[in-house]
């Protein structure tokens, strides 16, 4: 991607080092972000959940002015670009639709933090909390999507943002919450509504990248490719599969592999919020 040099969002919250302000259980901590995207991806949905912090410190160390792992600054800057670049990207999509964009705030953190959502460890991977309007991410989260995952590139890790920034997009647009009414009245349906919240979120994602590109140039050969195998990584049957366990369908809650992979496509290719209205189009 050409994210170098482009515009920093004002709206990341560096909280790397500072703790929950309780103990972590056992077992949390990057060790085990390998569980973090099978929770996250598989069974955990913390944006059925819903903290302030101060904004950052100086680079080079953690909201608690503790030093931080050098190696992740330069992660730190690629996604307060891509956050900048969503900022720049949802406004005049969403005045289409009579909706005021309101800038989400992306919380760095380690090992664990606080939110509106409650107590949450690294284990369960990004997360968007619809009642702070945070996006939450330990970016020890990255290195495990390319080791484990096999999902590598720096496109791939825009797209674990902007799919975030995508339930903030669903938040502001009324979906979160009927979705979370549509799943309170129905435990049957409630993994067939999460299906269809992540895959819009996916092609929210889709979305962005394709006005990135039109409006910026921000992608480059090969930039594609890893965006669709990031989509393909994390869906629930290769999930299911790479665990070792048998693939049951009725337990997805984020999609299959071909499902995220052509929801974020289709995003991509069309660029439009009607392309991606999963609840009515689920059967395509």
């Amino acid at each position: 991607m050409r994210w170098q040099g482009g515009r920093r969002s004002s709206n990341i919250e560096d909280r790397r080092g500072m703790g929950a302000g309780r103990p972590l259980a056992v077992g949390g901590g990057a060790a085990t972000l390998v569980i973090a995207v099978l929770v996250y991806l598989l069974g955990g949905d913390p944006g059925d959940f819903v903290s302030q912090a101060p904004q950052s410190p100086s680079s080079g160390v953690g909201g608690s002015g503790a030093p931080v792992d050098p190696a992740q600054e330069p992660l730190k800057e690629f996604v307060s670009v891509i956050l900048a670049d969503t900022e720049d990207t949802w406004p005049a999509l969403l005045s289409g639709v009579g909706v005021t964009y309101e800038e989400p705030r992306l919380v760095l953190f380690s090992d664990a933090v606080e939110s509106a959502c409650g107590f949450q460890e690294s284990a369960v991977g990004p997360f968007y909390c619809p009642g702070d309007q945070r996006v939450y991410l330990d970016l020890t989260f990255f290195g495990e999507l390319d080791r484990r995952l096999g999902a590598s590139g720096d496109f791939a890790q825009a797209y674990v943002v902007a799919h975030e920034v995508g339930h903030h997009v669903q938040n502001l647009m009324g979906t979160s919450q009927r979705v979370q009414q549509l799943r309170a009245r129905s435990r049957a349906d409630a993994n067939a509504l999460s299906v269809l919240q992540e895959l819009q979120a996916d092609c929210y994602a889709g979305i962005w990248a394709h006005h990135a590109q039109q409006q910026r140039q921000v992608l480059e050969p090969g930039d594609v490719e890893e965006g669709l195998n990031a989509a393909s990584a994390i869906g629930d049957d290769t999930l299911q599969r790479r665990a070792g366990g048998h693939v049951v369908p009725e337990s997805f809650t984020h999609g299959s592999s071909a499902q995220r992979v052509a929801w974020f496509r289709r995003g991509l290719e069309q660029g439009t919020l009607e392309a991606c209205d999963t609840f009515q189009q689920q059967g395509r």
